[in-house]
């Protein structure tokens, strides 16, 4: 699928969100029998995860820059089992406890993380997510991170009812005043034992998701990153616990990967990153685009971020995509839980 008509069928789906119009199908019915088969195939062929804890990594991070006196920031993070952090067996493994410390050395401040993310979620489970992040009035979250997508396209919601679920949960969080980042539906079409035809199927669901997601929460005023095919070698390397509705497990390198290209974005939404790299560079083909063809680009592409620009244009609202320089990032101390 070339990246205009994918812009077109994401423009398609993020309105049919936006309107409650009802799911587009992303495979034919012709082939939902052979799909399924293949499904079942590739679940007794890959296995699923058999380790039921998630680290919990909430706590206070980068105690050593507490010395002005300033109250921590508040991250928050929202997801599935890829933002929990199932997979791993150490706290400092986590995405999470990632971002957390690699927010607090940017920022010289300490971090307070709470995470709760749900290993199997689907985006149906944002609400509840976003009502416990929200239930304290006096410690609202300055930023959130949501990762999802990948149980919906396991579980064959209608990605119309997945984008307005995600949509709605960037819209209370950005109304009650919290910068949101979204790391998109990965290419579960990297996943090597996955046999054709449900290979391509996968890997069309997942950029068709993750175009129409990055086009509701850019509208809803957040920003998103691609996740696409970082996670690939994870999926390579490690194919017995990466695959399943309810586990989709990176190991500490993937977890590690997918946080170095969330983190700018992650300190950009709170004002923290450089203010030369905030503007476009044409030598990494960053610019504003239509906001379904900033989409499009950024699902081919991992690591892309988009957020909103213009509000409008000759063809509808317009976006910045940007291809930031990623940092690495360790967790350098145990949370306490």
């Amino acid at each position: 699928m070339t990246r205009m008509s994918r812009a077109r069928v994401a423009r398609r789906i993020a309105a049919g969100a936006a309107y409650g119009g009802g799911g587009i199908g992303l495979a034919g019915a012709a082939v939902v029998g052979l799909v399924l088969a293949e499904v079942r195939l590739a679940r007794r062929h890959v296995g699923n995860g058999t380790e039921p804890r998630v680290p919990n990594a909430d706590g206070l991070y980068g105690r050593t820059y507490d010395t002005q006196g300033d109250p921590p920031l508040r991250l928050t993070i929202l997801g599935d089992s890829t933002a929990a952090g199932q997979g791993v067996h150490r706290v400092g493994q986590t995405p999470g406890a990632l971002l957390a410390s690699g927010l607090a050395a940017v920022a010289e401040r300490p971090v307070r993380l709470r995470n709760v993310a749900l290993p199997g979620a689907r985006s149906d489970d944002l609400d509840r997510q976003v009502t416990l992040s929200l239930s304290d009035p006096a410690l609202v979250p300055d930023v959130c991170v949501i990762m999802i997508g990948a149980n919906d396209v396991t579980n064959r919601m209608p990605p119309t009812q997945s984008v307005r679920h995600l949509s709605a949960a960037v819209r209370r969080l950005r109304t009650a005043g919290a910068e949101v980042v979204v790391g998109t539906c990965p290419d579960l079409g990297t996943i090597e034992p996955v046999q054709q035809p449900l290979r391509w199927l996968a890997r069309r669901a997942s950029r068709q998701l993750a175009a129409a997601q990055t086009i509701g929460v850019v509208e809803q005023g957040g920003r998103t990153v691609s996740l696409g095919d970082l996670l690939g070698p994870e999926f390579a390397a490690n194919p017995r616990e990466l695959f399943g509705p309810d586990n989709y497990h990176p190991s500490a390198e993937g977890y590690a990967t997918a946080a170095m290209a969330v983190l700018p974005t992650l300190c950009a939404a709170l004002g923290l990153w450089p203010a030369d790299e905030e503007r476009p560079d044409v030598t990494r083909h960053e610019g504003y685009l239509p906001v379904a063809r900033a989409a499009a680009e950024a699902a081919s592409e991992a690591g892309t971020e988009v957020t909103a620009a213009m509000p409008t244009g000759p063809r509808g609202p317009w976006a910045l995509l940007k291809r930031r320089r990623r940092r690495r990032v360790t967790a350098t101390e145990p949370a306490p839980t």
